[in-house]
């Protein structure tokens, strides 16, 4: 019996060496694979600093950018405003036209029974002018006969 206690201990301290042994193995790889986590983790870090600065010189244009639009927004503001004065101007200088056209209309069809009249005084005065151009001529020609039968 006490040697099956020997043989008991001997394989409980065989089973315990053998643990031993891969709990090292174990351990071991655990470190490499935390090794490589921390080299990871270095790299990651120098990346996010590169990506910090590359994100701080692109939110500085983006200001930059932004007070140029600004500005510009402004200026094409005060265009905008101008070309709106234009277009005032146009749209009453476009009413003046209608009121002065209107006027001349009215003025027009007030006038119409003297310009039918002054029209009818031309066409007799005309008239008058042919009938004493015939007259002259006639008498011309007569003036002309007489002279030759003398």
């Amino acid at each position: 019996m006490i040697d099956l206690l020997y043989i008991a201990a001997l394989i409980v301290a065989i089973a315990f060496a053998i643990l031993v042994f891969f709990i090292g193995r174990t351990l071991k790889s655990a470190q490499k694979t935390l090794s490589q986590v921390a080299n990871t983790l270095d790299g990651l870090e120098k990346q996010l600093e590169g990506i910090s600065i590359e994100t701080t010189s692109l939110l500085n244009k983006t200001n930059l950018l932004a007070e140029d639009i600004q500005e510009k927004s402004q200026k094409l503001n005060s265009v905008v405003d101008g070309v709106q004065g234009v277009g005032t101007t146009i749209q009453q200088f476009n009413q003046s036209l209608r009121s002065i056209s209107g006027d001349i209309h009215d003025a027009a069809n007030q006038n119409k029974e003297n310009v039918v009249q002054a029209m009818q005084w031309g066409n007799v005065a005309l008239d008058l002018w042919k009938k004493f151009k015939r007259t002259n001529k006639r008498m011309e020609d007569y003036d002309g006969r007489s002279e030759q039968i003398k």
